[in-house]
């Protein structure tokens, strides 16, 4: 099982930040959180990295479904997807979401397995659109 749903596009970064807010939207998520992981670690640390951008996707009726079978889930919650320049080849950007269901797998819950397979597909449908 993958760790991530991913896909390489050829584009700026900005754009690709853009669009992959805009194709978790159409299926159903929420950006609840961004962190500018290049400009947090060259304030904390004084390190330099690639453009990284780590988006707190949300999709409100699957987080409220898996609080509902385990209330400890919501360690696990939101949905992280990660959009990050190729540090390597500068006019790549890799958009990766972190898959749900390796996630869940550690829970061990039938009931959670079967809502990350749903959560899933969703992501992998925007993440394809992106391409």
């Amino acid at each position: 099982m993958s760790l991530t749903i991913a896909t390489t596009l050829n584009t700026d970064f900005d754009d690709a930040v853009q669009r992959t807010r805009a194709a978790l939207a159409e299926v159903g998520f929420g950006v609840l959180t961004e962190i500018d992981m290049t400009a947090t670690l060259k304030k904390k640390i004084d390190a330099d990295i690639e453009d990284y951008v780590i988006l707190g996707a949300c999709n409100p009726g699957f987080a409220h479904r898996a609080l509902q079978v385990e209330r400890q889930i919501g360690a696990l919650l939101p949905c992280n997807v990660t959009v990050r320049r190729n540090p390597e080849n500068s006019g790549e950007i890799f958009v990766e979401a972190a898959d749900p269901r390796t996630l869940m797998a550690a829970a061990g819950n039938d009931e959670l397995t079967a809502a990350a397979e749903e959560v899933a597909e969703l992501l992998s449908k925007a993440v394809a659109s992106l391409s």
